[in-house]
């Protein structure tokens, strides 16, 4: 910084120093002010109106039994129903449920996340310079919508290059065995039947059933209308069910998972931590409901996403895991710290906003992007009037639901 000042006169000569000298100490002074850890006294005096430690303590208990067991049943419904019918991930129903739960995630970014980042970071106590004369909540949350975009997008190309070389491994072990059996006499080469993309004299450029179910594929789309979704029967005498022509991109609904969590995971512990520190019975009441209510439905699109993503057991219990306890260890750590930490502090009002920012970014990316538009812009939405009217009735429904809570909560 002192370089800069010495250099600035220089370059652009008159009183330009100066005036760079003077604000940017100015601006040093308030971020030092921001980061201070005393509680302001207007807030002080806000919260001292509705106080009782002891029922307070109570109420945080039965949030963090409320919560944990919503987050639980939320989380597991599409992980455990993935063998019912019903509650499969490519039933009707399920795509309707899903419609709901990404409308309590949009109004959870917009309605309460990016409000109270922009009400923390705009508050009293901070100092209007720089915090009141830049957006940084609306700023930050783009920011973090953006960074999202391009975890999502370096993510996906991870994920494909590696299904791809396990299907490239596969084929060629495949390949391998077909060649060892035709040499033993298993399967002799004259009486096998050729499959599509082989040449005349034995060598392959797709092998196996990929080849096959690609010439079918892009036979019958041609055939039949986009919308056809039955049993056909081949010349093969295979029957092959098609559904809407979209193949299923394990890779996409991997990232999709993981993103997702990150974003919801990331509120919960501010929530849950803004829930422990509290003192107020009056502010902890109504958000056991609030929360309860949108941990469940959030649970319901994250345990959607996991099982879409067939990912191995282990792994999708670690992350229902993870999610369910996430804002309840938050709540614990309020509790743990709520004797010394000061929520209405220049500091906790900094750090909060700014992490209110980014999970609201987030959350709104992976609410528009991955959740509505994956499904509200698909074949298998386009082509049946009945789930567009339910699946919007339930998003529009699901919206308005989760931005009434922000009267009480």
């Amino acid at each position: 910084m002192l370089f800069l000042e010495d250099l600035l006169p220089v370059v652009w000569g008159g009183g330009f120093g100066d005036i760079i000298r003077v604000y940017s100490g100015s601006f040093v002074q308030n971020i030092s002010h921001s980061m201070s850890s005393v509680a302001c006294d207007a807030q002080r005096e806000e919260d001292d109106g509705c106080r009782d430690d002891q029922y307070a303590l109570t109420l945080k208990l039965i949030a963090i039994a409320a919560i944990l067991v919503m987050g639980v049943c939320g989380v597991a419904i599409p992980l455990v129903g993935k063998k019912r019918r019903f509650l499969r991930t490519d039933s009707n129903l399920f795509v309707a449920a899903k419609a709901f739960a990404a409308g309590v995630i949009l109004a959870t970014g917009f309605v309460h996340m990016l409000p109270d980042a922009t009400e923390a970071l705009t508050d009293a106590c901070l100092p209007k310079n720089p915090w009141s004369k830049f957006p940084f909540s609306g700023f930050i949350a783009m920011m973090a919508a953006l960074g999202t975009l391009l975890a999502d997008f370096v993510g996906t190309q991870y994920y494909e290059r590696k299904q791809r070389k396990q299907e490239e491994e596969s084929q060629i072990a495949k390949a391998d065995s077909s060649e060892v059996g035709s040499e033993s006499g298993i399967v002799p080469i004259e009486t096998r039947a050729k499959v599509f993309g082989e040449e005349e004299g034995g060598a392959m450029h797709i092998v196996g059933m990929h080849a096959h179910a690609a010439h079918h594929r892009h036979s019958h789309s041609r055939e039949h209308g986009s919308c056809d979704g039955h049993r056909v029967e081949d010349q093969h005498g295979h029957s092959h069910l098609h559904s809407f022509g979209f193949e299923d991109n394990t890779a996409r609904h991997i990232v999709v998972s993981q993103v997702l969590e990150l974003g919801i995971v990331s509120h919960s512990v501010i929530i849950g931590l803004s829930l422990g520190v509290s003192h107020s019975p009056c502010t902890i009441r109504p958000l056991i409901g609030a929360l309860s209510f949108h941990q469940f439905f959030e649970g319901f699109a994250l345990g959607g996403c996991i099982s879409e993503a067939k990912l191995r057991s282990l792994q999708s219990t670690l992350m229902a895991c993870f999610f369910a306890i996430t804002t309840p260890i938050g709540i614990g750590i309020g509790i743990g710290i709520s004797s010394f930490y000061n929520a209405s502090s220049p500091r906790a009002l900094v750090i909060e906003g700014i992490l209110d920012a980014i999970s609201a970014g987030i959350l709104v990316y992976m609410a528009l992007v991955d959740l509505i538009a994956a499904d509200f812009l698909s074949k298998r939405m386009s082509c049946n009037t009945r789930l567009q009217f339910v699946s919007y009735f339930l998003l529009f429904l699901g919206a308005a639901l989760m931005s009434l809570l922000a009267l009480w909560a």
